[in-house]
């Protein structure tokens, strides 16, 4: 054999032993993310093409490329509405596509062409952590590139040595990687109480003809909150996270509880409900199921519950935290600012399709029971979400009308007057108590206010009269400076006056408040252009 022959097998030869840690970072840096002791780097490999360098090292096996990604997105480090486009091409480049064409041409991404996927690439799967794809098993050859198939076939004594000596040395490497991955899990897990899995699932509610359609100012994306179960604390974890329940992480008082403020290690926020001893009248089999089916609600107008605990005399639920208050504390104007006239059209939407979500969509109809101003929390972009579900009960099954109560549970002023004599709960009683909810919204009085002239003591009464007598526009918050078309107004309090009506068979049901609302909605858009 010439040594003009052997020139190309040496180099590959070269190539295959050489270890992937010595490949050098040369390309301009698109981002940098930081985990731990780890400085990673996606760089610029053109044609739209990207590198992973961590430490300074290029990651040239695209399995443990796609396992460093994996880990940084699980961890924290990098979070999806954080990420810019550099890491999205990166994951799509490395962790697939999640679609069946991208199996057959994952290969073509891979810029270098010194190091292909190792052999157990067959249990790679596709992996989107920002998109919610659902993961597939990946199949592909990963064999070099036919570019190489006239040296492997020139030279096959040369290629078999190659890979008797390539073999020790990506075994080595992989087993080393795998180590050093096991041993970055092990500390993040010691350092925080637990793993948080983002997610930017959109709503899941069954597709049907009348879903109502969510306004065009909502398009964001719902805040980014862990999944169901996620946090898992003991009691004196708790104790240390709320300082004792110290008074001033208080956030205030609901049907379930005590609510507080609590940080975790990691340095997420959560909400700690604390039971008050009355939720102890029940055994501990029915708290456990109640946990159990407010668990599967997922919607973003409905607060996350995320963990927990029911030990000893405890029992505490552990949801998301929604930092910007509640809708009664904007009303008072204790934020500083007004609620102006379209953030509160918004806010009523986003109670409605709540409410709409419990009582069509999820597992099993639920009935909140306590719909009132202070449980709804509002975001910092003033979305609505729908909260303590202390009350919260399921709903009646197919075979029957009503829910019967022994006692009667709710907020004085909200409360459905039928539900109070017959103790019949039913999904109208949510209705009646958002027909109160939404003249609240636009007049910004409670319910009940004991301090004014007895024929205005009761809002919905004292509203009900203005209306009759033509002076809708007393209605309004005073501090309300957005100028409201009459047919819009008057739209608006013909819905909270059907809601609220005397008997449940006059009401609407949520759903078709929730369309109403929308097509209310447009009108005041149109009648704003039209201004």
């Amino acid at each position: 054999m010439s040594p003009s022959a052997l020139l190309p097998a040496l180099s590959v030869l070269l190539l295959c032993c050489s270890p992937p840690a010595l490949a050098f970072v040369s390309e301009p840096a698109l981002s940098r993310a930081a985990c731990g002791d780890d400085q990673f780097v996606v760089l610029d490999a053109s044609d739209g093409l990207v590198n992973l360098s961590v430490n300074g090292v290029l990651v040239q096996d695209s399995v443990l490329a796609c396992q460093k990604l994996r880990f940084y997105f699980r961890s924290g480090c990098l979070r999806c509405g954080e990420v810019s486009d550099a890491w999205r091409v990166a994951v799509k480049q490395y962790c697939g596509e999640g679609s069946e064409s991208s199996h057959a041409t994952s290969h073509q991404n891979v810029p270098r062409k010194l190091l292909r996927q190792s052999t157990d690439n067959s249990s790679r799967k596709d992996y989107d952590p920002c998109g919610g794809l659902s993961l597939h098993e990946n199949n592909q050859d990963t064999s070099d590139s036919s570019e190489n198939d006239d040296h492997l076939l020139a030279f096959p004594g040369v290629i078999l040595l190659c890979c008797g000596l390539m073999f020790p040395c990506f075994h080595a490497e992989r087993k080393e990687a795998s180590r050093n991955d096991a041993a970055s899990i092990q500390r993040n897990t010691i350092e925080s109480v637990s793993s948080y899995e983002v997610s930017m699932s959109s709503e899941k509610v069954p597709p049907t003809p009348h879903r109502i359609p969510p306004s065009p100012s909502r398009f964001a994306p719902s805040p980014q909150v862990a999944r169901v179960g996620s946090v898992n604390l003991s009691i004196q974890q708790i104790l240390r996270a709320t300082q004792n329940f110290s008074p001033s992480f208080k956030l205030g008082e609901g049907g379930f509880g005590m609510v507080y403020r609590a940080v975790l290690p990691n340095g997420t926020v959560v909400a700690v409900k604390r039971a008050k001893k009355d939720q102890f009248a029940g055994p501990r089999d029915e708290f456990s199921n109640e946990v159990d089916l407010l668990a599967k609600i997922d919607h973003r107008n409905l607060v996350r519950l995320l963990g927990f605990t029911d030990k000893g005399n405890e029992r505490i639920i552990i949801t998301e935290y929604v930092p910007n208050g509640t809708l009664r504390e904007h009303l008072d104007g204790q934020h500083g600012r007004v609620l102006d006239f379209n953030q509160r059209l918004e806010i009523a939407i986003d109670v409605a399709h709540a409410l709409t979500y419990l009582h069509l969509y999820a597992e099993k109809t639920i009935i909140h029971r306590d719909v009132k101003s202070s449980n709804i929390l509002l975001t910092d972009s003033y979305r609505a979400k729908v909260s303590d579900f202390g009350f919260a009960r399921s709903g009646p099954s197919d075979t029957e009308k009503t829910h019967i109560s022994t006692k009667v549970k709710g907020t004085a002023g909200y409360l459905d007057p039928e539900y109070l004599r017959t103790y019949q709960l039913t999904p109208k009683s949510d209705v009646f108590s958002f027909g109160i909810l939404l003249v609240e919204i636009l007049s910004a009085r409670r319910p009940v206010e004991l301090k004014r002239t007895p024929e205005e003591r009761i809002t919905i009464r004292w509203t009900f009269k203005k209306f009759n007598e033509g002076n809708m526009r007393e209605i309004l918050d005073p501090l309300l400076e957005d100028h409201v078309d009459d047919e819009v107004l008057e739209k608006l309090l013909s819905l909270a006056f059907q809601c609220a009506a005397p008997t449940r068979d006059d009401r609407p049901t949520m759903k078709e408040v929730g369309e109403q609302l929308w097509e209310i909605r447009k009108e005041y858009a149109k009648s704003i252009r039209k201004v």
